[in-house]
């Protein structure tokens, strides 16, 4: 490769210009696959470090798939240094056109160990076609043999992560960390959406039906509801997102939590304002009424299923307060 392509190379790679892998030379393509191995190694270093405190187990299966391309790049270096010396063209996948692309960490949120490691066999099968294609094009006999090999060793690395899966991910582990999970989706998803609708659901009641037996005027009082649902959920989101980092509790981020628990509660409050869009006072109130107990029986429902709470009590604590800020509402407004 002449010093000019190499610049040339180099000047349409900073430029974020899309390459033609079918027109790479072997230079090229050893440079690209030692970015690749430095991209894939620090990938499953992210999810240990990610996964560590709560996923100690599958922190080390990553770890050891880290330490395996890892030896894959030595490997390529060392032939590389053979070939071409010592100056690594910088190639990197997003510089060549059509190439496979990586999921960043945070598009798998909420943190699902199901996800990552799907996408873990993405990236592996991914390596494996890149070797595949790349050495049946290569014409130096020591470079397709490495490259035939690291397709070899990508098509069974699956299989070498299941061994190591078998190592360290027991049953007993697998259960451990399915109870995390669940706990962790308790913490920053069921709870502050829980928070938000019962807040939502409840809080509104007695605006929305004091205004409506105030005025019989289903247009104000849609207009009240609306008003006091998109107030607590406001409320509600600011309040989530200030009362702590979730770096002590591991309840995430306070953004989403307070996204969650503002769009629920608005929601909460909404539902049993829609019904006031009928002209008719008596069939929105009929229709609000409806909405209310079912949500109310909902908010019940969730309590029951995620929270463990019995459904008796559940109901107690929801239905019984509901009702009540409702007759509340409805005495205000009729006084």
């Amino acid at each position: 490769m002449t010093q000019a392509s190499w610049l040339s190379l180099q000047g349409l790679a900073g430029r974020g210009a899309a390459l033609d892998f079918g027109k790479f030379d072997e230079r090229q393509v050893l440079s690209l696959a030692i970015a690749l191995e430095e991209d894939d190694a620090r990938i499953y270093n992210t999810y240990a470090d990610v996964l560590a405190a709560d996923y100690p187990d599958t922190a080390r299966l990553f770890r050891g798939m880290a330490a395996e391309e890892d030896d894959h790049r030595h490997r390529l270096i060392e032939l590389y240094r053979k070939l071409f010396g010592e100056r690594i063209l910088l190639i990197r996948r997003q510089d060549v056109r059509g190439f496979m692309e990586r999921k960043p960490l945070w598009l798998l949120q909420p943190l699902d160990l199901e996800k990552i490691r799907e996408q873990a066999g993405i990236m592996e099968a991914d390596s494996r076609r890149f070797y595949a294609q790349a050495a049946r094009r290569a014409g130096n006999a020591a470079l397709r043999q490495l490259l035939g090999d690291l397709a070899a060793e990508e098509s069974r690395h699956e299989t070498k992560a299941e061994a190591l899966g078998d190592e360290f991910l027991s049953a007993a582990v697998l259960r451990k960390e399915h109870t995390t999970q669940q706990r962790l989706f308790m913490l920053q998803f069921v709870q502050p959406g829980l928070a938000g609708l019962m807040d939502g659901s409840v809080s509104t009641l007695a605006p929305l039906f004091a205004a409506a037996f105030a005025t019989r005027n289903t247009g104000s009082t849609f207009l009240v509801g609306l008003a006091a649902a998109i107030g607590a959920g406001i409320s509600m989101a600011f309040a989530e997102a200030l009362s702590d980092d979730g770096a002590l509790t591991g309840r995430g981020s306070p953004l989403l939590r307070g996204l969650v628990i503002g769009a629920m509660t608005m929601l909460g409050g909404v539902g049993h304002a829609l019904p006031y869009l009928i002209p008719n006072f008596q069939v929105a109130t009929t229709l609000a009424v409806i909405v209310v107990v079912a949500e109310l029986l909902t908010i019940a429902w969730v309590r029951k299923r995620y929270m463990d709470t019995p459904f008796s009590l559940a109901v107690l604590q929801v239905v019984v307060g509901g009702l009540l800020v409702f007759a509340l509402g409805i005495l205000i407004g009729s006084a």
